[in-house]
């Protein structure tokens, strides 16, 4: 198979079980969900070549990438003269996924009345070119992707409840990488020989262990779109420690939570709960000691959260904090931190 699915956390060997058990029937529609990032064209792919139609092509069709106005014409085609400029007859990408897979990603962003002309080539299995009174039969199994709730945006009125229940018929949803964080070792693995075998001529050293490490306990927002592309950057150009923390900091994780409650309602909590030990404090608290109470909370958490990441490492905890080594020590001791048993 060309297009691997990397990873064997449970999410994703259920994925691989779905994939298997559909690939076989393409009588049945399927949409995939998940953030963006997630490898929603890969498991599209997958689909594919392992159905009986991998012979026939794949078709790809990004519906937030291209014009409403163009996008008709782009999957039903255009007979010649059916608006200016139209000299030629065209095919469309349904004509020309016939006997294999249209792949239409970001089916959320499409337009409502366009929805109603793809409902109707799903529910009739044909369609015309623009201009054209000629009906052609549609012999495609459709796949679509989307980073939406498309139930959601059902209630927005920005979807249609008739077209969901036709593409929906089996959904693969793809979890975050945060929430597999055991799958971030085999990508890191297959990505590097990826690389490797692009670039024979390149001399790709292997990643250094405290490399390796951040790479590991970073979040990935991006998800594997994101983290392909540091891996990338770091394989091919190098880059010490300082840039690799610019790097993953382009793009800072979203919050969750347990992380940053709601309004700040958690460390106002924290705040309280201090002048509750000290009832004559709350009509003293200053914004000056509030400010230093709070950064005193928050850097006690920090510090806390990496020096368990790095199993007490304090020399390692020190470079990611960036702060001297005697510095570490000074806060550990100040903020009364104390190295769990």
């Amino acid at each position: 198979m060309d297009t691997p699915l990397v990873g064997s956390s449970p999410s994703i060997q259920k994925i691989r079980e779905i994939i298997r058990l559909v690939s076989q029937d393409t009588s049945l529609n399927v949409v995939i969900t998940g953030e963006t990032g997630v490898g929603k064209e890969v498991v599209a792919r997958v689909l594919y070549e392992l159905s009986p139609r991998r012979k026939k092509e794949f078709v790809k069709v990004n519906c937030a990438a291209i014009p409403d106005t163009l996008l008709e014409s782009e999957l039903f085609g255009v007979e010649q003269g059916a608006f200016t400029g139209a000299h030629r007859k065209r095919k469309g990408k349904f004509e020309l996924a016939d006997g294999g897979v249209l792949f239409l990603d970001e089916i959320g962003d499409m337009s409502f009345p366009l929805q109603a002309k793809l409902l109707h080539v799903l529910q009739s299995g044909e369609y015309s070119r623009l201009g054209s009174e000629t009906n052609i039969t549609s012999n495609t199994w459709v796949v679509s992707a989307t980073n939406h709730d498309l139930k959601q945006r059902i209630l927005e009125k920005k979807f249609r409840e008739d077209l969901y229940y036709r593409l929906n018929m089996i959904q693969i949803n793809i979890p975050p990488l945060r929430e597999r964080p055991e799958d971030i070792p085999e990508l890191i693995t297959h990505y590097t020989r990826h690389y490797q075998d692009k670039y024979p001529d390149r001399v790709i050293a292997p990643l250094s262990t405290h490399t390796y490490g951040r790479l590991c306990d970073f979040s990935w927002p991006g998800n594997v779109r994101q983290l392909v592309s540091v891996l990338q950057r770091i394989l091919l150009i190098g880059c010490d420690d300082e840039t690799l923390s610019e790097i993953l900091h382009e793009h800072p994780a979203p919050t969750t939570p347990d992380a940053t409650p709601a309004n700040g309602n958690g460390l106002v909590e924290k705040l309280r709960a201090m002048a509750a030990d000290s009832p004559e404090a709350m009509e003293t608290f200053s914004l000056k000691a509030i400010r230093k109470n709070a950064t005193d909370l928050v850097e006690k958490e920090v510090i806390a959260k990496v020096l368990d990441r790095t199993n007490w490492n304090r020399t390692h905890a020190s470079k990611i904090l960036k702060i001297s080594y005697k510095t570490l020590l000074t806060k550990i001791d100040r903020l009364n931190i104390s190295e769990p048993n």
